[in-house]
């Protein structure tokens, strides 16, 4: 690095009008996730911290920052589903994110349509071209550096089934370019979305063509 240099230890404030840690690890994928309370009731809500974390079996997870409705209904009933957030989608995925009470699905909320699952009893969205059926495997709540139990819960779920929509199989490759994949940026409403223009290729040396 060459230069000036912005520098700060997070525990002391990071001194900026926005705290960049999220914009730097970004964009992240958003993990929409579909659950269902034991009661029955159908919940929605959108996770900036999401990923994937394993190729065989297949696993994803989430961060919950507090203890959420989605968190207690995985708890109760050890099943979401991920659903995929496409451009199209986004105003209805913003509108999920509405704090209402645990009674309340942002299905209904947010005009989705709840689809039924192949291997899970929890409902997928419908709208989405893309849904994973999941089955949880470990709920992590996680620590700081000293030990301290963070209010965070680490979420991760194998995944059991998969949906794709056949307009994104390309010679039987999925192609992510056109699916139109939404992001979540770090600024308070930042999101990016993804594009054939942002599409280039570069082999890893012995690559074996895994990802």
């Amino acid at each position: 690095m060459s230069g000036p240099a912005h520098f700060y230890e997070p525990r002391n404030g990071h001194g900026l009008p926005h705290d960049p840690f999220n914009a730097i690890v970004g964009p992240r994928p958003i993990g929409w996730i579909s659950s269902r309370s034991q009661a029955g009731v159908l919940n929605l809500a959108p996770y900036s911290f999401f990923n994937a974390f394993n190729y065989t079996p297949p696993i994803v997870g989430f961060a919950s920052i507090g203890y959420k409705d989605t968190l207690r209904n995985i708890e109760q009933t050890g099943e979401f589903a991920w659903n995929l957030v496409t451009r199209p989608l986004a105003e209805a995925m913003n509108l999920s994110c509405a704090p209402v009470p645990p009674d309340i699905s942002e299905f209904a909320l947010a005009g989705l349509t709840p689809a039924a699952s192949h291997v899970i009893a929890v409902p997928r969205v419908a709208e989405c071209p893309v849904s994973f059926e999941c089955r949880c495997t470990q709920i992590v709540q996680l620590e700081a550096a000293s030990g301290e139990k963070v209010a965070t819960w680490l979420v991760l779920g194998e995944v059991v089934g998969v949906h794709i929509a056949n307009t994104l199989l390309t010679d039987g490759i999925y192609d992510t370019a056109s699916a139109g994949h939404v992001l979540r940026g770090g600024g308070p409403a930042d999101y990016f979305s993804i594009g054939p223009e942002q599409l280039f290729h570069m082999t890893r040396p012995g690559d074996t063509g895994r990802g």
